[in-house]
C-alpha cells in the first residue's frame, strides 16, 4: 500500500522558497514538491526526494518557459528518433538539394541504430558509441570510413536533432551536441609538377569521352569544383565576356570565373541551349555525363598515382599561390569562405620567394662574362 503524504505545517513553509512543498511521508521521509503556476502555461508539478534537485529544476523550468525553450518531457517520450527522421525527410530534406541524397544515406544509417529510441532515451553516448563502431568500418576492403566522410554523418543526424529541438520542441537540447567530432587529418595538398600536368591533359585529350578534355582545361584554368562544371548549363557561359558564373557551388555563393582563350576556343562552338546542361549524359540529358571511369583511364595511362580529380584543384591553387597570387586572390577564385582553408598553401608561396631571393643574388654577384 502506498505511503500517504501529509503536508508542511506553516512552519516548514517559512524556510522553502515559494512553489515549494514540503510533504512527509508516514514514516517520516521528507518530499518535496515543486509547483511552477506561469501565466499562458500550463502548470507543471514534480516530486523530489531531495530539495537542492527541486530547486535547481524550478529554476532550470522557469528560465526555459520565459525563453520558450521548455519542452515537456512527455513529448520527448512520445516521439522515437525514427519519428524525427520521417518527419526530416517529408519536411527538410526535400530542400537539401545540394547534398540530398548523401545526407538521406546519413539518415538512413541512423535510423537503423538508434530508430527505436525514444528521444528522451537518446543519450550523447548511445551517439558517441554508434559514431566509434563506424569509425571502425570498412568501407572496402582494407579501406576505413574516413573521420571527414564520420563528421557529416554526424553533422546531418545533429540537424535532424537541432530542428526538433528548436521547431518542433520534441526536445530540450540536441545530444549530438556534446558528441565528440572525430579529429580530421592535415587537408591534402597534391599537385602536378609541370611534367605531370602535360602527360595528363595529353591523356584527357586522347580520351573517347570527348568532354573530358575541356572539363580538365576548365577545372585546371578557373580552379573549379568538377560538380561545378558538371552542373554548368548555357545560361551560365557569357561568351562575349568570357565568364563562367557558377551558381551551384558547394557554399551555396554565386561567383563569376574568366575562361581561357583555349577554354574560349573549345566551348564557343559548343551548342549550348539556355536552360540545358553544358555536359550531359548520353543516357539522360537531365543529368550530368559521368567521367569517373574516362579520368581513372587516363590517369593511369598518365603515370600518375594518388591523384583524384579534386587535386585537380589543388593544382590551381598551387600555381596561382607559386605565382604570386594572394591569400585573398586565391580565396576568390576558389570560393574559400575561409581564409583559413587557403592558408594551406602559404608555404608554396614562401617557396616562390626564395627562387626569386636566389636569383637575385645570382644576378647581384655573378661576375660578368
Amino acid at each position: 500500500m502506498a505511503n500517504s503524504l501529509k503536508k508542511q505545517t506553516q512552519g516548514d513553509a517559512m524556510n522553502l522558497p515559494p512553489g515549494i512543498d514540503r510533504l512527509t511521508l508516514d514514516e517520516g521521509a521528507p518530499r518535496y514538491r515543486v509547483r511552477i503556476r506561469i501565466k499562458g502555461h500550463k502548470p507543471l508539478s514534480k516530486n523530489f526526494k531531495n530539495l537542492t534537485h527541486a530547486k535547481q529544476w524550478k529554476r532550470i523550468t522557469e528560465g526555459q518557459i520565459e525563453k520558450g525553450l521548455y519542452v515537456s518531457f512527455s513529448r520527448a517520450d512520445q516521439y522515437t528518433v525514427s519519428h524525427a527522421i520521417n518527419r526530416y525527410r517529408k519536411e527538410i530534406l526535400p530542400y537539401k538539394t545540394k547534398d540530398g541524397n548523401n545526407v538521406a544515406r546519413h539518415l538512413d544509417r541512423w535510423e537503423k541504430e538508434l530508430g527505436h529510441l525514444k528521444l528522451s532515451r537518446l543519450t550523447p553516448s548511445a551517439i558517441a558509441e554508434v559514431r566509434d563502431r563506424m569509425l571502425n568500418e570498412n568501407i572496402r576492403p582494407e579501406k576505413l570510413r574516413s573521420t571527414s566522410t564520420l563528421s557529416r554523418y554526424l553533422a546531418s543526424f545533429s540537424h535532424v536533432l537541432s530542428t526538433a529541438t528548436r521547431e518542433w520542441q520534441w526536445i530540450n537540447e540536441n545530444p549530438c551536441l556534446k558528441v565528440r567530432k572525430p579529429k580530421a587529418p592535415p587537408g591534402r595538398i597534391r599537385y602536378l609538377s609541370r611534367d605531370e600536368l602535360s602527360r595528363l591533359a595529353e591523356e584527357c585529350k586522347k580520351s573517347q569521352n570527348t568532354n573530358l578534355y575541356l572539363i580538365f582545361l576548365i577545372a585546371v584554368t578557373t580552379g573549379a569544383r568538377k560538380s561545378e562544371i558538371l552542373e554548368l548549363r548555357g545560361r551560365d557561359v557569357d561568351l562575349e565576356n568570357r565568364l563562367l558564373l557558377l551558381s551551384d557551388t558547394k557554399n551555396s555563393d554565386c561567383r563569376t570565373l574568366p575562361i581561357s582563350e583555349q577554354v574560349f576556343d573549345l566551348i564557343k562552338n559548343r551548342p549550348m541551349a539556355r536552360d540545358e546542361l553544358l555536359f550531359p549524359s548520353p543516357e539522360n540529358p537531365e543529368q550530368p555525363i559521368c567521367i569517373r571511369s574516362a579520368w581513372e583511364k587516363a590517369v593511369q595511362r598518365a603515370g600518375l598515382h594518388d591523384f583524384r580529380f579534386h587535386d585537380v584543384r589543388h593544382t590551381t591553387a598551387s600555381y596561382l599561390t607559386m605565382g604570386g597570387s594572394s591569400t585573398r586572390e586565391v580565396a576568390e577564385i576558389l570560393g574559400h569562405k575561409s581564409l583559413q582553408t587557403t592558408k594551406r598553401y602559404s608555404h608554396l608561396a614562401n617557396v616562390h620567394k626564395k627562387n626569386i631571393v636566389d636569383r637575385l643574388e645570382k644576378m647581384i654577384y655573378e661576375k660578368p662574362q
